[in-house]
């Protein structure tokens, strides 16, 4: 008997990161010295007082069902964090706690996209936001940035993508993969185009939001456009910020129709989240901030020193960042000096040549660029880089 999977599934690809990453530990337990720059996560511990909290309520029993939608303490902590970092005001039925930060988009795509529907969706992107909206029956505009400008979706270019079967667009500041984050003035300037088209939704993904150094301070779309609140879910998470990415909450707020409706999806698939997890969240958005300060500083160091690093390389560009803890260099001259076919074949090179994994640009709709994470330390990044020096004049 022939087993065929569901025709939708020619449209969804496997995580190239998690490809990336799988490949490194199987090369490394085959017995190479492989320096994995392709994991987007932090290299820290989760903070102590965060754990403890996790004990707590392990040792008291919390660990039956929770609300499907989250706990009372940690969406009440939710709102918090939104008034205390954003000046946003929201109601605990406003907010909707997931299971990672991908399940709250996840949802928002199946809740809101009609097949047919179009996501306008900025390159060089996360990779999972096409697919998802591919999933949701709807169809990812793709809207090319560059390096040359900043890597940030303009005004004019939203102007002309949107069309009669626009329905949602995804703004990701600071970006994975870029890291590079949108000025007051951007967003300002993004949202006299939004207020134009009332068919429009703004997803806000904020995930790197506390691992941002720019001399702005940062800003949330609905934050600048608080008349355009009604019209905007921000996603958000502690996965980066608290160095809690197995502990898999995200969390989402916006327009109560929008979260009621992702909660319906939500209550079909997992139902709810983690409960032991949910209370470490809620200790890390009530609890000191302190932690965040100092992994910040860790990944600004970090920054300072791979981007002028790799600047230096021959055939390499890269930009600085605002944030996260990548840099997504252009390769397309290094790749061609080497006489390589694309950004693909250059990260096999730096694999095979100089047991350095990284993540081809072309994953994140970016040809000719890779996506490196310092998420490491100084030590794997000066070995990283004279690796790729010796790679590159090969």
């Amino acid at each position: 008997m022939s087993l065929s999977v569901s025709s939708r599934m020619a449209a969804v690809r496997p995580s190239p990161t998690g490809a990336v990453l799988a490949l490194a530990a199987r090369l490394r337990a085959e017995g190479r010295d492989i320096i994995s720059l392709g994991a987007g996560e932090p290299d820290f511990d989760t903070p102590q007082h965060i754990k403890d909290a996790a004990v707590a309520a392990l040792a008291a029993g919390d660990t039956k069902y929770t609300p499907i939608d989250g706990t009372p303490a940690l969406k009440a902590a939710v709102c918090r964090k939104f008034a205390r970092d954003n000046g946003l005001e929201f109601s605990p039925s406003q907010v909707l706690v997931s299971s990672g930060g991908k399940q709250s988009l996840f949802n928002l795509c199946l809740a809101w996209l009609n097949p047919g529907d179009e996501a306008i969706v900025p390159s060089p992107y996360w990779v999972s936001y096409p697919d998802m909206v591919r999933v949701a029956g709807g169809t990812p505009v793709i809207v090319d940035t560059s390096m040359d400008r900043g890597f940030r979706l303009t005004a004019a270019q939203l102007d002309d993508a949107i069309g009669p079967k626009s329905r949602l667009l995804v703004l990701n500041s600071p970006s994975n993969p870029t890291g590079a984050a949108y000025t007051r003035a951007e967003l300002k300037a993004l949202g006299d185009v939004v207020r134009a088209h009332p068919g429009l939704l703004v997803v806000a993904d904020d995930m790197y939001e506390h691992i941002y150094w720019a001399d702005e301070a940062f800003a949330s779309f609905a934050s600048v456009n608080p008349d355009l609140a009604g019209r905007t879910v921000t996603c958000n998470g502690v996965s980066k910020a608290y160095a809690m990415t197995g502990w898999r909450i995200g969390y989402a707020a916006g327009p109560e129709p929008v979260i009621r409706a992702m909660a319906t999806i939500q209550s079909q698939s997992t139902s709810n989240p983690c409960s032991i997890s949910q209370a470490a969240a809620a200790a890390a958005l009530d609890g000191p901030q302190d932690c965040v300060a100092e992994m910040r500083q860790a990944y600004r160091e970090r920054h300072d020193y791979i981007v002028p690093a790799l600047d230096a390389l021959p055939g390499v560009q890269c930009r600085r960042g605002e944030g996260t803890f990548y840099a997504f260099p252009r390769v397309a001259e290094a790749l061609a000096g080497l006489g390589l076919a694309d950004d693909v074949t250059f990260a096999e090179h730096l694999l095979n040549t100089a047991d350095v994994a990284v993540v081809p640009g072309s994953a994140f709709g970016a040809p000719g660029h890779i996506r490196i994470s310092y998420a490491c330390s100084m030590a794997e990044l000066a070995e990283a880089v004279d690796r790729l020096k010796r790679a590159l004049a090969a």
